[in-house]
């Protein structure tokens, strides 16, 4: 299926994907389910660690995290995105410190309640359709001109698709608005994303951000939006 739009992503060492899940598993046993936080700079979210891999949206955003533990001293737990920022701490007693831009040293998360599970929403061949028609508008309308997407999947692939396009967005979107990563912004004229890889990953040459998903992994299946901004700058910087 093929899309695309134009408007005016010895000793036995444990590997590190299974610490990762024996990491979650020891801290979430002081967790919810499923729940909404607000930490101490009024930034709230939900975290979700019913699965194997804990998942945390912010408030007012459309992008799910998927996070990656790893131990910590005195039995902390730090869960990381795919772009190896911090973004919580979790002590051995369940307290919880969140990490952001707004506040890199790190801020205290009180609970404010249950929470549904996170899930990315299903979506047919004709509501991707639209749903590239609008993003590609989004996109074109943050950088000031042109953006061509173009989508090229298999059937079954198109709820992880449209995530990743939208996740992509998001991070032209922030890059749009900081002075020192608009022109780095400003590189990107196509946007393709397609399900021919192994694993997620985000490549960035002459001009086409490529997003390759595995949609058999669900959200963790596209890179996130840091990796992208990382990859974009990198890559204009390297120049």
């Amino acid at each position: 299926m093929a899309f695309a739009a134009v408007v005016a992503v010895g000793l036995s060492v444990a590997s590190p994907a299974l610490l990762s899940a024996d990491c979650h598993a020891q801290s979430r046993r002081n967790m919810e389910p499923s729940a909404r936080y607000v930490s101490g700079t009024g930034q709230g979210f939900v975290l979700d660690v019913t699965g194997s891999r804990p998942l945390l949206r912010f408030d007012r955003s459309t992008e799910i995290w998927v996070l990656r533990a790893t131990p910590a001293p005195r039995g902390d737990i730090v869960y990381r995105n795919d772009n190896g920022d911090q973004v919580l701490r979790v002590t051995a007693d369940g307290r919880m410190t969140l990490y952001t831009t707004a506040a890199p040293q790190g801020s205290p998360v009180s609970p404010s309640g249950q929470a549904a599970p996170l899930l990315a929403p299903g979506l047919t061949a004709m509501q991707l359709w639209n749903y590239i028609i609008r993003q590609s508008d989004r996109a074109s309308r943050a950088l000031g001109r042109l953006v061509v997407v173009d989508v090229d999947i298999q059937p079954g692939s198109e709820a992880v698709a449209a995530d990743a396009l939208s996740t992509a967005v998001d991070a032209i979107a922030r890059m749009a608005r900081s002075p020192t990563l608009r022109p780095e912004a400003n590189k990107i004229r196509r946007i393709e994303i397609v399900d021919q890889g192994r694993a997620p990953q985000a490549v960035f040459s002459r001009g086409t951000l490529r997003i390759v998903i595995e949609p058999r992994s669900g959200v963790a299946g596209r890179p996130s939006s840091a990796l992208i901004v990382r990859v974009v700058a990198d890559d204009v910087l390297s120049r």
